[in-house]
């Protein structure tokens, strides 16, 4: 076997073998439609009605954030409060505007629920667990994925669908490219960050990675290639976030609430053209991956693996002792109840044992039994 042949499988061996500290959250599908739309665009907001919450929904106000939420979920619900006050923060000093102002989240049960607090006519996406109406400032989200039923990780589909209305605030509801809004919302959400870096290192490899002006308007209906768009263009907006580039990037979403074009509004903040700078992300991109995941030498790579059998071997020692434990305990508790059920017995033996003596008395030399 080949060393590359040897060092793929470890790496291979290497992934699979990060998931032994338990089931990992399932990835829900990726939409297949031409336009991912959970941002969609209503082109007359107000004339567009909003349907009343729910009758078992009940809902809070903190400062900017309305909360509608099932009354059964309620201390979920008002656990996003300090999340999203963190994260309103942080995108407000990356956009460098002021932004979310006011907004609504109405979290729904299913996606019955969600068609039902969804605008009138403009109901969210099969597959979608969240969905931002950004210029009604509303967000709806699914307390359970639509294809896998598991429970939503409610504070990073919050991020995604915060980060969707504060651009849409940051440039006045100005045109962005597809793969710019989506590619921010993703990176500032942090969702699936593993994931995304493993499609980017096979697209890489695979030369599939797609020019973004191919998704300007929409993304592919392949769900492998759907994939590859969205990791590409969270990763080329990350390049554009680079530490030394953010004044850069508030210049840009300043020149486009000014009305410049896109690009040239990208164009004259970074100071090249959309296609070099991409041909430079591409450049970056590269020489990243040629270094993920830890194949410049075999050392380093099986040190990796390693270190995941040692924490796999620790992680299954400690289950291993907290069941033995575990049992010592069940047993020491039935030896108990065994005991005590002999004890009784001997107890209730002897109860009867004298239950069956009859009374004597001696009189004038005899005995007689007393009745």
């Amino acid at each position: 076997m080949s060393r590359a042949l040897r060092l793929l499988c470890a790496f291979f061996l290497a992934v699979a073998m990060l998931g032994l500290g338990g089931p990992a959250r399932a990835e829900a599908t990726q939409p297949v439609a031409n336009t991912p739309r959970d941002a969609p665009l209503l082109l007359e907001p107000t004339a567009v009605k909003i349907p009343s919450i729910l009758s078992d929904m009940t809902s809070t106000r903190h400062d900017w954030l309305e909360l509608a939420y099932p009354k059964s979920v309620e201390s979920q619900a008002l656990a996003l409060e300090s999340e999203a006050d963190t994260f309103k923060n942080e995108i407000s000093a990356w956009l460098g505007q002021t932004v979310l102002d006011q907004v609504q989240v109405r979290l729904a049960r299913s996606q019955e629920d969600m068609n039902a607090l969804a605008p009138v006519g403009a109901p969210p996406p099969r597959y979608a667990v969240g969905v931002a109406y950004s210029s009604l400032h509303l967000i709806i989200i699914s307390l359970r994925e639509p294809h896998t039923a598991e429970a939503t990780d409610l504070p990073e589909v919050l991020r995604h669908e915060l980060a969707h209305v504060a651009l849409f605030d940051a440039t006045q509801g100005r045109h962005v490219p597809l793969w710019f809004n989506e590619g921010f919302a993703v990176h500032a959400s942090g969702e699936q960050s593993f994931n995304r870096l493993h499609t980017l290192w096979s697209a890489t490899l695979s030369k599939s990675i797609l020019p973004l002006e191919d998704l300007d308007k929409s993304f592919p209906d392949d769900n492998q290639q759907v994939s590859i768009a969205y990791a590409e263009s969270a990763d080329f907006v990350r390049y554009l976030l680079r530490d030394e580039d953010r004044a850069r990037f508030g210049s840009l979403i300043e020149r486009v609430r000014k009305g410049t074009p896109f690009d040239r509004a990208l164009s004259d903040a970074y100071g090249d053209s959309t296609r070099i700078l991409e041909y430079q992300w591409r450049e970056d991109l590269d020489k990243r991956m040629s270094y993920w995941p830890m194949l410049t030498g075999s050392s380093m790579l099986w040190s990796l693996i390693v270190v995941i059998l040692a924490v796999a071997f620790v992680r299954r020692r400690k289950k291993a002792k907290e069941t033995l434990a575990r049992w010592a305990k069940e047993e020491a508790e039935e030896d108990r109840l065994r005991a005590a059920i002999v004890e009784a017995a001997q107890d209730d033996a002897a109860l009867a044992q004298r239950a069956s003596i009859v009374p004597a008395v001696q009189h004038d030399g005899e005995w007689h039994t007393l009745h």
